[in-house]
């Protein structure tokens, strides 16, 4: 084992530093290295005043080559120790030159080729940077490593990315089926009036669904490709830094094309165009109202009876019984359980809607501000306030579960309140009056009531 080692170390002094090949003709120079006289002369040539040692880049004074004889006979005493037989056949299998046929050893930093000395004095680099395929190695493996980082965090965000279109997909078919759902039971509504139109709408929404899915799908399938590529350029590379400095210069130029070719895909976004059943007309009409005049109204605390819990969004009211907290606000309600909203409305058109939740009584409606708030008084159009009541149960008739959804419009120069189940797009009730001072959104919860909420919603279609 030792022997052989002391072989092979003895085989590496009797190489040369440059061509790495047994040494031919050698020569040493000022600093004591030594070298082919070839090699040596090739490595300084053009040079002038400046020569460095390529081993230990000790500057010589000059090109005066002292020819070493007796290690000329040295070498030849080791080629023909065993082993070098071997030594040769390796040496003779390493990649050589196709236009000199000599040992790769330098590197052109400008065509990111590998080169033979002989290549140094060719016109086609004559003028560009070579160096050692050491020293090369090493600054391109750095170079690699400084791909890593960013390469790890594209990486990263493309699959936050795909993640996020994966989630889309599920989005879109999660909406579509809602819609659907809607209009379904909008066409069960107005079947009479919708058979035609039924299927028309439903092959819009299919055409639509296609469309948005084969998008998001080739999106996902680039993300998807993209994220590939990147995860392969970066196996590629971590391999590549680890390959001896002769297989990772070799085809260096190809994985510095791919990571300055990279190209992050566009992300593809969406928006469903609104679909809209074809209706009655007074349908709508209604539905213009909503959209041109939908008020966003919000429940006044300071105004709210004592038994009624407001939501901590002001949107929501419901019946609890508690005690009097004893301050004395005027504003208060103190004979019945009621809010007013914050806005109030002395001019205009204006729409809100209200969803009514569990089972008990209810009312809602408009009234003056100056409406008694502490005086045991029936809220009526006679006393000032415009309301409608029903009570809210279990059985089937128009006064239950049927009605969940109200809308109120307001026409003040008019003088009319009416009102609307949005359940089936019905008009319930309109009251006519003058009016002549400002009006408040009312809304009362009756105290046999154990369950109910009632909720201000907006419609966001």
């Amino acid at each position: 084992m030792a022997s052989a080692a002391s072989l092979a170390e003895l085989h590496a002094e009797a190489s040369c530093p440059i061509c790495l090949g047994p040494l031919t003709d050698p020569v040493t120079i000022a600093c004591g290295h030594n070298f082919c006289v070839g090699c040596i002369g090739q490595r300084w040539e053009g040079l002038e005043h400046i020569l460095p040692c390529p081993v230990c880049l000790h500057h010589c004074p000059d090109r005066h080559f002292r020819r070493n004889t007796q290690l000329r006979h040295v070498i030849g005493l080791v080629r023909q120790l065993p082993g070098a037989r071997s030594k040769r056949k390796v040496q003779d299998e390493r990649p050589l030159c196709e236009r000199h046929n000599q040992a790769l050893a330098l590197f052109c930093e400008k065509d990111l080729e590998l080169l033979c000395p002989q290549c140094r004095v060719s016109s086609d680099h004559q003028d560009h940077p070579l160096i050692p395929m050491e020293q090369a190695a090493a600054g391109h493996r750095k170079k690699l490593k400084s791909y890593m980082e960013p390469l790890m965090k594209q990486v990263e965000d493309a699959e936050k990315v795909l993640k996020m279109q994966v989630s889309k997909l599920f989005q879109l078919r999660w909406k579509l089926e809602n819609r659907r759902s809607k209009l379904r039971s909008e066409f069960e509504q107005f079947r009479h009036f919708l058979g035609k139109e039924q299927g028309t709408i439903h092959i819009r929404l299919l055409i639509e669904e296609n469309r948005v899915q084969e998008k998001l799908i080739e999106n996902k399938n680039q993300l998807s490709d993209y994220l590939s590529t990147l995860r392969s350029l970066l196996s590629e590379i971590t391999k590549k830094r680890l390959q001896t400095d002769l297989d990772l210069l070799t085809g260096i130029e190809s994985l510095h094309n791919m990571y300055e070719q990279l190209e992050t895909p566009a992300v593809f976004s969406y928006k469903l165009r609104k679909e809209i059943c074809s209706l009655p007309p007074q349908y709508f009409g209604l539905q213009k109202t909503i959209s041109t005049f939908q008020v966003d109204l919000t429940l006044d605390p300071q105004t709210a009876h004592h038994n009624l819990l407001i939501s901590e969004d002001r949107k929501t009211i419901t019946f609890q019984k508690m005690k009097p907290s004893g301050a004395n606000n005027p504003r208060t309600f103190t004979s019945h359980p009621a809010v007013l909203s914050c806005e109030g409305f002395a001019a205009g058109r204006h729409f809100w809607q209200v969803e009514i939740g569990g089972f008990g009584e209810w009312s809602m409606g408009v009234c003056k501000e100056s409406f008694p708030r502490n005086v045991l008084i029936a809220p009526s159009a006679n006393t000032g306030c415009w309301q409608i009541q029903f009570w809210t149960s279990t059985c089937g008739t128009e006064d239950s579960a049927n009605l969940r959804h109200i809308g109120i419009f307001l026409d003040y120069e008019l003088g009319e309140v009416s009102f609307y189940n949005l359940g089936n797009n019905s008009h319930l009730y309109t009251f006519s009056e003058s009016f002549a001072e400002k009006l408040m959104p009312y809304f009362s919860i009756g105290p046999s009531s154990k369950s109910l909420t009632v909720s201000i919603v907006k419609d966001e279609s």
